[in-house]
C-alpha cells in the first residue's frame, strides 16, 4: 500500500494523477477493513442515550437483538436534562404503560425517588397522574447500571454525524471520526441536540444542553433525503443555593403517605421523602421581568421555533396572562444529598441579571444565591407525519425517529425499538401503536 509521503515525488508528473484515485481507493477499503474488525454489525443501533434512547437499547436488547448504544459522553447516559421529576399529567399514565411493556423507567424512577405524588386527587380517577421527585445523580447512576446488566448491549461513546443508505435502507451510522458502523436498523433519539442552540437575552451559543456541545450533520442529510425539519424551542428555569432561601416563608408540599410507586415490578418503597415548597411571584416580580422583554430572544423574534404548551416559559405566561397577578412556583430538590434547587414555574431565557433581580423579590428568595442562570434551547426536529404507527420513517426503510426529535417530551415513543429489534430476519414484525 503507498504511503502519503511516497506519492510526493509523483506530484509533478502524469503517473501522480493515475495513482491517487488508486491510492485513495486502498485507504478507503483499510479503513473500512478496520472498522469492521472494531465493529459487529448490530441489530440495531440507537442514537442518543436520553429517556427514549435508555428505553429503546433496552427493550430491542430484551427481545433478543445486539444493540449499539451511540452517546456523545458516556458519563451523562439517562441525565434529566430539565426537571429532576418523572411523570405528572398524562407523562405519568406514560410511564406505567413502558413499565408493563417491560420498560425500565418505572423501575429507575422507584428506585431513585425522593418524593412521589398522586396529581389531581380532588377530581375523578380517570384525571389522577402520578409524579415522582427524583435524585438526578441517582437516576442516571440506576439508568447506566441497568443498561450495563442488560446482555445484548454494547456502547459506544461518539458523535454520530451522517447516516449509511443504501437502496433506500438505513444500513448504519457514520461518526464524526469517520467510523461506520452497520446494522439492520437505526434509531434516532437525539434530543435537544441536532443544531442547538441555547439563548440567555441576547447571548446565544451552540449547545445541546448547558455544557454540551449540539450534535450535527444529521439534519443536512436528512433534509437532503426529503424529510421535512423545523425548529422547536423548550427552557429551563435558573437553578439556585438552597442555603440561600428562607423556607418559613413558602407553603411546605409533603409526598403522599403511604408513598405511591410507579413500576408493577416489586422495587422498593422508600421509607422517608424529602419536601418541596410552594411559593408565589408577585406584581413587583413581574414588573421586573418586563424591564427585559426587549432583550428577550422569544419577544425579539430570535428563537423562530414552537414551544410546547405545557411548559411556558414566565415572560410567556406575565405577557399572556397579564391580568394575573401572581404565578405559582414549585421549590423542588434535585436529590438527596445537594442543596441544589430547581425552580419549577421560572422557565425563562431573560438576561440573567433581569433573571437575578426577579427572583429575589420572590417570597423566601430574598437573599437567593444563584447556581446557574435558566435559558431558553432552540433545536430541530422532524414533524411525525413522517412516521408509520411503528415509527420507522416513510421515507427510509429501517429508520425510526422517537422522544424530541418528533416534537414531544422524552417518553412518549420510548419503547419503539420495540419495532426495530423485530427488523433482524426470522422474527415478526408488531406495530407498537401504544404512544400513537
Amino acid at each position: 500500500m503507498f504511503h502519503v509521503e511516497h506519492t510526493e515525488k509523483y506530484r509533478s508528473n502524469a503517473v501522480y494523477s493515475t495513482i491517487l484515485p488508486y491510492f485513495c481507493a486502498l485507504k478507503q477499503i483499510a479503513v473500512r477493513t478496520q472498522n469492521n474488525t472494531m465493529f459487529q454489525e448490530y441489530d440495531v443501533i440507537v442514537v442518543g442515550a436520553g429517556h427514549a434512547g435508555c428505553e429503546a437499547a433496552a427493550a430491542a436488547a430484551n427481545l433478543g437483538s445486539s444493540v449499539l448504544l451511540v452517546t456523545m459522553n458516556m458519563q451523562t447516559i439517562g441525565q434529566m436534562s430539565c426537571n429532576p421529576a418523572m411523570g405528572g399529567v398524562a407523562k405519568g399514565q406514560i410511564v406505567r404503560e413502558i413499565d408493563a411493556l417491560g420498560g425500565y423507567s418505572g423501575i429507575v424512577t422507584d428506585r431513585s425517588m425522593i418524593q412521589f405524588r398522586m396529581l389531581n386527587r380532588s377530581k375523578g380517577a380517570a384525571m389522577w397522574s402520578p409524579r415522582a421527585q427524583n435524585d438526578r445523580l441517582q437516576f442516571a447512576t440506576e439508568w447506566r447500571n441497568m443498561l450495563e446488566q442488560t446482555p445484548n448491549i454494547d456502547f459506544w461513546q461518539e458523535m454520530a454525524v451522517g447516516l449509511l443508505i443504501h437502496n433506500n435502507k438505513a444500513t448504519g451510522i457514520v461518526t464524526s471520526m469517520g467510523l461506520e458502523i452497520r446494522a439492520k436498523a437505526v434509531v434516532l433519539t437525539n434530543g435537544t441536540f441536532l443544531n442547538g442552540i441555547i439563548h440567555i437575552g441576547e447571548k446565544q451559543f451552540g449547545g445541546g444542553r448547558a455544557g454540551e456541545k449540539a450534535a450535527t450533520g444529521l439534519t443536512a442529510q436528512l433534509e437532503s433525503l426529503g424529510f421535512e425539519a423545523g425548529r422547536m424551542k423548550t427552557g429551563t428555569p435558573p437553578r439556585i443555593d438552597g442555603r440561600s432561601l428562607d423556607y418559613s416563608k413558602m407553603e411546605i408540599q409533603d409526598g403522599d403517605t403511604p408513598c405511591g410507586k410507579f413500576s408493577f415490578t416489586d422495587t422498593p418503597t422508600p421509607t422517608q421523602q424529602r419536601c418541596c415548597w410552594i411559593t408565589y411571584t408577585n406584581p413587583d416580580v413581574h414588573d421586573i421581568l418586563r424591564t427585559g422583554f426587549e432583550q428577550s430572544p422569544m419577544f425579539a423574534g430570535r428563537i423562530q421555533g414552537l414551544g410546547p404548551r405545557y411548559c411556558p416559559s414566565i415572560e410567556d405566561k406575565i405577557n399572556r396572562f397579564a391580568e394575573r397577578d401572581r404565578h405559582q412556583i414549585f421549590v423542588e430538590p434535585e436529590g438527596w444529598n445537594t442543596v441544589e434547587i430547581y425552580v419549577n414555574g421560572f422557565s425563562t431565557s431573560l438576561p440573567e441579571t433581569v433573571q437575578y433581580k426577579a427572583l429575589r423579590l420572590i417570597p423566601g428568595f430574598e437573599n437567593a444565591k444563584m447556581f446557574r442562570p435558566g435559558y431558553a434551547i432552540e433545536y430541530d426536529y422532524f414533524p411525525p407525519t413522517q412516521l408509520k404507527l411503528s415509527l420507522e420513517t416513510k421515507l427510509i426503510e429501517n429508520l425510526y425517529f422517537a422522544g424530541q426529535i418528533n416534537g414531544t417530551t422524552g417518553y412518549e415513543e420510548a419503547a419503539c425499538a420495540i419495532n426495530g429489534g423485530y427488523q433482524c430476519p426470522s422474527k415478526n414484525q408488531p406495530t407498537n401503536t401504544a404512544h400513537t
